[in-house]
């Protein structure tokens, strides 16, 4: 597994005006488009104790909607990424913003926890179309900066999220959790315009069209292995603490507080992704992750073992700002390895990552339902140890075949 991190030259060198103008701009829709989807995100974990109280569905159900969110975006986002290369991304784009904000919309409008998940459902289609475009478009208008800007990419992504539990915290103090999803869908307008204006992004040597042998090939490079473990495993801790966190802080804290603790692990994201920006390119990817996972341990450990009041919201904090540095600085390793075929990398990151997503937090409600939320969250110490040992296997095998 050799690990390459690139240096820092800027794109802008040999740029005209009007390609600087057109890079910086459709750099603006990638965050943009990144920061509302994780605010959407983080709305599904804070607002599942009001869905309880509306709907009045056991835990078990409600553990169903981490997998309704992934169900359709692990789909299209995998046939996104099999014809990168074919499409036009401008089109793709404006397709995943348009859908995805309708379909925020409508889960507010609902009158039902299954039209609720059938919405969440078709949201999970149009994000995986827009996911599957723009941050291969990321890729390719900053090709010698890919682990930096994945890095302010995924912090913007943490911004959005930050916002998510607090519209929702806003919402119920207005005595109607739907508000939280009208204010995000009409978000998406003034993207939507920007997209419908903006030309046709103007990149170099996009991403090649993909056929069953690259597909192969591509699926056999031990970086882009380790990626995909290794994101399903760090996502799965992130989907638990994600979906359960707010109910964990239930009886611990304040109603205001347990409502408003998931924005304080999300706080952490931004400083968090955007120093594993910085630090990328100066330690290495993979060395990067070991030491992001190495720290979380112990924050967890006091977490979810030892804290009570405020102490949680510290641990929360910290947690955040260690963790959030894996995904961004994972997946351009793998990229790197293929940079030519960005896209497929991006899909087979975003299909584990979400499988993850999907599965730790469903089987984490049936232990909710048979036991109590704290074995729950403690049990996510499985995934967060079994990411270390996988990382530290791939740091050694890269440290092998580089003396080799």
């Amino acid at each position: 597994m050799g690990e390459t991190a690139t240096g820092c030259e800027t794109e802008a060198d040999h740029e005209s005006d009007a390609q600087r103008t057109s890079r910086r701009w459709w750099t603006v829709v990638t965050f943009g488009y990144v920061a509302l989807l994780g605010a959407a995100l983080q709305i599904r974990g804070a607002v599942i104790p009001s869905l309880r109280q509306a709907f009045g569905v056991p835990d078990w159900q409600l553990g169903l909607v981490a997998p309704a969110g992934t169900l359709g975006f692990l789909t299209v986002v995998m046939l996104v990424g099999a014809v990168a290369g074919r499409l036009d991304t401008r089109r793709l784009l404006l397709i995943g913003v348009v859908g995805t904000g309708i379909s925020i919309v409508t889960m507010g409008l609902v009158p039902s926890f299954v039209l609720f998940l059938a919405a969440l459902l078709g949201r999970g289609v149009f994000s995986g179309v827009g996911r599957g475009t723009d941050r291969p478009l990321l890729s390719h208008l900053y090709p010698n900066q890919r682990g930096r800007l994945f890095g302010y990419y995924d912090m913007m992504w943490a911004v959005g999220a930050v916002f998510g539990p607090l519209l929702v915290a806003a919402a119920v103090a207005a005595n109607n959790w739907r508000y939280a999803y009208f204010a995000l869908g009409l978000a998406f307008v003034p993207l939507t315009l920007l997209v419908l204006v903006l030309p046709t992004p103007d990149v170099e040597g996009g991403d090649d069209p993909l056929d069953l042998a690259e597909l192969r090939r591509i699926g056999r490079r031990p970086e882009v292995l380790a990626m995909a473990v290794g994101l399903f495993l760090s996502a799965g801790f992130e989907g638990g603490l994600f979906t359960w966190l707010t109910t964990f802080a239930q009886g611990r804290l304040s109603d205001a507080l347990a409502t408003a603790s998931l924005s304080v692990l999300l706080a952490g994201y931004i400083p968090g992704r955007f120093l594993s920006g910085r630090f990328s390119e100066r330690f290495g990817y993979v060395r990067l992750s070991v030491a992001l996972t190495a720290l979380t341990i112990p924050i967890f450990t006091y977490t979810f073992f030892l804290a009570d009041g405020y102490g949680l919201l510290a641990g929360y904090f910290g947690i955040g700002l260690t963790l959030s540095g894996i995904y961004p600085t994972m997946l351009a390793y793998g990229t790197e390895a293929v940079p030519e075929h960005s896209a497929p990398v991006n899909a087979m990151a975003a299909v584990t990552s979400s499988a993850g997503i999907a599965a730790v937090p469903a089987a984490m409600g049936f232990v909710i339902s048979g036991s109590d939320i704290v074995r729950a969250m403690r049990l996510l110490a499985i995934p967060l140890c079994a990411l270390l040992a996988l990382l530290l296997v791939a740091w050694f095998v890269a440290g092998s075949a580089q003396e080799s």
